[in-house]
């Protein structure tokens, strides 16, 4: 029993050691090599914060693109997605609202013509980007509701765009408004 209980406490320690101590200052060494040591990317406006840049926040106004759903509504302290499956009946409603919201608020887009990810939410909950095509599905709204002209609108998009490690063309939603509201 003694030897049992002995080699538990070194195992702890062990485990201890490892994970609160070695671990966390690998990740911190690791996160220095990143464009802002691991730290949030704050965007400001006239010295005042409004948003950042890795986490995902909600617009619902017609002059601005609205980003990917989120199960976590942005919270950045409990990033998680929702563990309800495809064919769970609150998840389909879910998604049907999402649809009829956006069909609503985008006159002249056919449902089948919403990418999904503008209706399902993200994994982590937290995603600021969305693709080309979300982007460009959503211009004719905000043209309207910013009295522009669409070609204008996609320009402000095209301007926008950056590219995945893959070479997926994505806009971060955050940063393509701030340009809208710069026109």
């Amino acid at each position: 029993m003694k030897n049992q209980l002995f080699t538990a406490i070194k195992l702890s320690l062990a485990c201890f050691i490892l994970l609160v101590v070695i671990y966390p200052l690998a990740v911190l060494g690791i996160a220095q090599f990143t464009p802002n040591k691991g730290d949030v990317d704050f965007v400001k406006v006239r010295d005042k914060i409004v948003g950042a840049r890795q986490i995902g926040q909600v617009f619902t106004q017609n002059k601005y693109f609205w980003g990917r759903p989120s199960a976590v509504n942005y919270d950045s302290g409990v990033s998680g997605g929702s563990n309800k499956g495809p064919s769970n009946p609150d998840y389909i409603q879910t998604v049907q609202a999402r649809r009829d919201t956006f069909l609503v608020h985008n006159p002249g887009i056919k449902a089948s013509e919403i990418p999904a990810e503008l209706l399902t939410a993200s994994g982590s909950g937290l995603d600021p980007h969305i693709s080309l095509q979300s982007a460009l599905v959503q211009v004719a709204r905000i043209a309207k509701a910013r009295n522009h002209s669409t070609e204008i609108i996609q320009k402000v998009v095209m301007n926008s765009l950056e590219k995945s490690p893959a070479g997926t063309p994505f806009v971060n939603v955050l940063e393509l408004n701030l340009a809208l509201d710069r026109l």
